[in-house]
């Protein structure tokens, strides 16, 4: 990649979209052949940019350089791999992923997106890589020279030695001019998609190119008629919403994007709307978390200088969305020009490829149900604000030929209107299985419905009821706490206790089940605010008991306060509820020193 310098503003012209949301190239068969087209149509178009630190304005890439750059990396995987084999994708962020991805779809190697481990937790972090690995057969690492440097080369990972590693900002772009490849079957694997973690062990999701660009229609679809203009994204390449929402989204519609750090936005989120105001960004989105970290940490000083009129599409997705925190984002960032009809909340997940059902920008759509009711799998109109109250976030409808449905995860029959369910889903982005699984591929991909033999369905995992037909979460199968026969979703728990005390960190904790003599005990484990030196323990655990009990009828056995950045998470911020409970019961969590004796 060119050395990082001090560069110009992007003009306005290159803000707006290369071409009309009926864009022809869109309607290719595969990604593959949308981006030839791109380079070819508009050669000098602007792809990406990036911002060093989030700040500085570094590289960029048009069209015609990111196809060029593509082709050298198939190239140089001619030598390297043969088609179908793995590729493992280790970079830094930055803007050399993206061409070392669409190499591989060029050459015909299924790119393995893997999170690049951290030189202060090396042996965690090649455990965790060393699994996908040992999962999918790599015979290539693509990566850059820097961190191969600091990785020590294959000497640091033992289970990547035998496998060949190709520095892509080493190639020599000129290496692709000749090259030309064969054209993708749309059938044919695109990339292994390997899942978070959240709630088990990673998995490799087999995404088909056929798989590929029907999820891409399906985003362009959900972003409205006007098209998408010019993206902002901090949203790790490694994942999913990052990869598929972020840079080959950007790629299909043909519109630029300016890419970020993901570390620079968790320190001085204020980077994320500064680069939104300052580019006049049209869409640009992330977790919930995000937004909250905005709220608590931007300040009234950099509020003054942000525009934000011109941010129309505000997605958020990859974890449940919490209503109060679109109420404080609206209200906070409104003196900004921020409009609450630019939120677009949305729900998907790796095994559909990514983007499952969404809303078009629109004033947030929330739903208020009893608690009570919710507990016995039942949905129940209750007053926002009563002590019985449950919030949720409308996530929308499906779109184009996508369908949705409620079933009963044991008796697998379409739940009655008005019920909480599994959430089911069955069309053309759902992904062709798991890799090396064929019998967790079976049980999750080939759902039917036993009463209308309806299927095959994706089993997602997630508990949720459809009302107005829009689609509400509430929470993941897997973490449902069953207690004295009622159902409780941990993150409700959570909440209730990071509500107790200030110096909790909102978003940091874990509810879950461990057992004592064959009794099932309810345990919270908490990050405690790093400010925070004088809070009292035991005195801290009676409260929350108290909180809990009054809330949730249930009663915490245990209460462990961690220090800030100890709960187990995923490389996306997702919290490891099921790490979290293996830590607790083998003492390795680490907790909190401020707690007093």
């Amino acid at each position: 990649m060119t050395e990082v310098s001090r560069r110009r503003a992007i003009p306005p012209a290159e803000t707006e979209a290369h071409v009309s949301p009926d864009d022809p190239i869109s309607n290719a068969p595969t990604i593959i052949e949308v981006l030839q087209a791109r380079a070819a149509a508009t050669p000098d178009g602007l792809a990406f940019s990036f911002l060093v630190d989030g700040e500085e304005e570094g590289p960029r890439l048009t069209f015609a350089e990111l196809d060029r750059r593509a082709c050298a990396v198939a190239a140089a995987l001619r030598d390297a791999a043969e088609s179908g084999d793995r590729a493992l994708l280790l970079y830094a962020p930055g803007l050399e992923f993206i061409p070392a991805f669409f190499g591989c779809l060029y050459a015909g190697v299924v790119p393995v997106p893997a999170y690049p481990p951290r030189l202060d937790r090396l042996a965690y972090s090649w455990e965790a890589l060393g699994n996908i690995t040992d999962d999918c057969g790599p015979t290539v690492v693509l990566t850059t020279r820097n961190l191969a440097a600091a990785y020590g080369g294959a000497a640091a990972a033992p289970r990547l030695a035998a496998l060949r590693w190709v520095c892509t900002d080493a190639l020599d772009a000129a290496r692709g001019d000749a090259w030309r490849g064969p054209a993708a079957d749309p059938e044919a694997l695109a990339l292994l998609q390997y899942t978070s973690g959240s709630t088990a062990s990673p998995k490799g999701v087999r995404v088909t190119h056929r798989n590929l660009i029907h999820n891409q229609r399906l985003m362009r679809e959900a972003d409205g008629p006007s098209g998408r203009g010019l993206g902002v994204c901090w949203l790790p390449l490694y994942h999913d919403m990052g990869l598929l929402g972020g840079a080959v989204q950007a790629v299909f519609q043909g519109t630029p994007c300016v890419m970020m750090s993901p570390l620079g936005i968790l320190q001085k989120p204020f980077r994320w709307l500064r680069a939104i105001s300052r580019y006049k960004a049209r869409i640009s989105g992330g977790p919930n978390f995000a937004y909250e970290l905005c709220v608590d940490r931007v300040t009234a000083e950099h509020k003054a200088t942000l525009d934000l009129s011109g941010w129309f599409v505000a997605i958020l997705g990859g974890e449940p969305i919490n209503p109060r925190t679109l109420d404080r984002f609206a209200a906070a960032f409104a003196p900004c020009g921020f409009r609450p009809e630019a939120f677009s909340p949305c729900y998907g997940l790796a095994e559909a490829t990514l983007f499952v059902t969404g809303r078009r920008p629109s004033a947030p759509v929330v739903r208020t149900v009893s608690a009570a009711a919710l507990e016995q799998g039942r949905v129940a109109a209750a007053e926002r604000g009563s002590p019985d109250a449950r919030s949720f976030v409308s996530c929308g409808t499906p779109w184009l030929d996508m369908q949705v449905v409620i079933a009963d995860p044991e008796a697998l029959t379409a739940c009655r209107p008005g019920s909480v369910g599994e959430i089911w889903v069955s069309g053309p982005s759902v992904a062709d299985g798991y890799w090396g699984r064929p019998d967790e591929t079976e049980r999750t991909f080939r759902a039917f419905l036993r009463d209308t033999g309806a299927g095959p369905f994706l089993r997602t995992g997630d508990l949720g009821f459809v009302a107005d037909g829009e689609l509400y979460v509430t929470g993941r199968l897997k973490e449902l706490l069953i207690i004295n026969g009622r159902n409780h979703y941990p993150q409700d728990i959570e909440q209730t206790v990071q509500g107790v005390h200030p110096g909790l960190r909102a978003g940091c904790g874990a509810a879950f089940e461990t057992r004592r003599d064959g009794r099932p005990l309810l345990v919270v484990v908490q990050e405690v605010e790093r400010r925070s030196r004088d809070l009292d323990s035991g005195r801290l655990l009676g409260d929350v008991r108290q909180a809990v009990a009054e809330r949730h009828g249930v009663h915490v056995h245990d209460l462990l306060l961690l220090e800030s950045g100890a709960l187990p998470k995923t490389s996306s911020g997702k919290v490891q509820r099921h790490r979290c409970c293996l830590g607790y019961e083998g003492g390795t969590l680490r907790p909190w020193k401020g707690a007093k004796a």
